[in-house]
């Protein structure tokens, strides 16, 4: 790839240490040959969600990392991305005019609430601000189960989506590299397209002078106010494209899983979970957002299944204690002292850690 043209896409911003461009390539390699690396459903299924929750968190890291701004809101705006594709393909024909209605709708609605809790919270202290996006996340999760005419309820709607992306479709006859081309394939690589295109948009966003304004906030906001930023502004749409971006995330998750309920967009432990992403690739640093997605996405699928494993094989060595204490039904226990260890050792997250070690 001709350097100038490396520079536009990443917008100047490279990595800084060649083993976070060698991790980064790695994993760019695998997601765009996936469908034929990596064979089966479930392999499959995991590369469309590291995809999606890469823009996610990369969407909260623009936030959190670059604005200074905490809030727990931003499942909902997930969830209006879901619920705007599930509402839109259950109540007309699943065509591709309904989805472009589904999706424009879900992104003014969450637009207009990002603007508005912008404009009249981030005037208030940051934990006054972060209890304010609690509650609001909150009574939207409410609302949202109980417009069981409308959302479904607490069993969510399923839905069919344009022929062209559903399993039953074949692009193909013939078999690609052994692999079907269905429109399960096809459906993934729309999601790592608008994924990979996203995120390049967001490493445009943030090194542009909007974003070094916004990183100016974060470190001292009296100061760029004094400097004559209108913080609360700058803040407020900051709200509103990372509320934009995690409405497109939901949106892909919904075509992905052609289902939409509060468990899959709206729960309280997905925001707990884009934190964790968020902290272990490293704040500030949207290539954090690709680290932290991966690790935490591949922990959380294969984590349980490797430790049962290693208990099988403790077992069968007749190791004592070790066997009941890599028991796999004890995943999230591990999994939670490993984010503990990164957190320790890396403070700055796994992308500050290797600048640091370059430096």
């Amino acid at each position: 790839m001709p350097k100038n043209l490396l520079h536009s896409l990443l917008s100047g911003d490279y990595p800084r240490s060649k083993p976070l461009a060698a991790a980064l390539v790695v994993i760019l390699v695998c997601l765009a040959f996936a469908p034929f690396v990596f064979p089966g459903s479930q392999p499959l299924n995991v590369a469309a969600k590291i995809c999606i929750f890469i823009i996610l968190v990369a969407s909260y890291d623009l936030l959190l990392g670059y604005t200074g701004i905490v809030s727990f809101a931003h499942t909902m705006f997930y969830g209006i991305g879901g619920y705007g594709v599930a509402v839109a393909m259950y109540s007309f024909s699943p065509t591709w005019g309904a989805l472009g209605l589904g999706i424009l709708a879900a992104i003014l609605l969450a637009a207009a609430l990002a603007l508005l809790i912008g404009l009249f919270s981030l005037r208030v202290r940051a934990i006054f601000f972060a209890m304010i996006t609690l509650a609001v996340a909150s009574a939207f999760a409410i609302l949202a189960s109980q417009l069981n005419e409308l959302t479904g309820g607490e069993d969510g709607r399923s839905y069919k989506v344009p022929e062209l992306l559903r399993p039953s479709f074949r692009l193909v006859q013939e078999r690609v590299l052994d692999v079907s081309i269905n429109g399960k394939i096809i459906t993934y690589y729309l999601i790592f397209f608008a994924a990979l295109i996203l995120f390049l948009l967001a490493l445009r966003v943030v090194n542009s002078p909007f974003g070094r304004v916004l990183q100016a906030i974060r470190e001292n906001d009296f100061r760029a106010e004094a400097l004559g930023y209108r913080v609360v502004v700058y803040r407020s749409i900051a709200n509103c494209l990372s509320a934009g971006m995690a409405t497109l995330a939901g949106v892909l998750m919904a075509l992905w899983l052609r289902y939409t309920g509060p468990d899959t967009t709206l729960s309280f432990a997905i925001m707990i979970d884009i934190l964790l992403m968020v902290v272990i690739g490293g704040m500030g640093t949207l290539y954090g957002s690709v680290l932290g997605a991966t690790i935490f996405i591949l922990a959380e699928n294969y984590l349980q299944v490797l430790m049962g494993e290693l208990s099988d094989a403790l077992a069968g060595a007749g190791i004592p204690v070790l066997p009941v204490l890599f028991q796999a039904d004890r995943w999230l226990l591990w999994l939670g002292v490993l984010f503990v260890l990164s957190v320790y050792f890396f403070p700055a997250g796994i992308v500050g850690k290797l600048r640091q070690m370059r430096s």
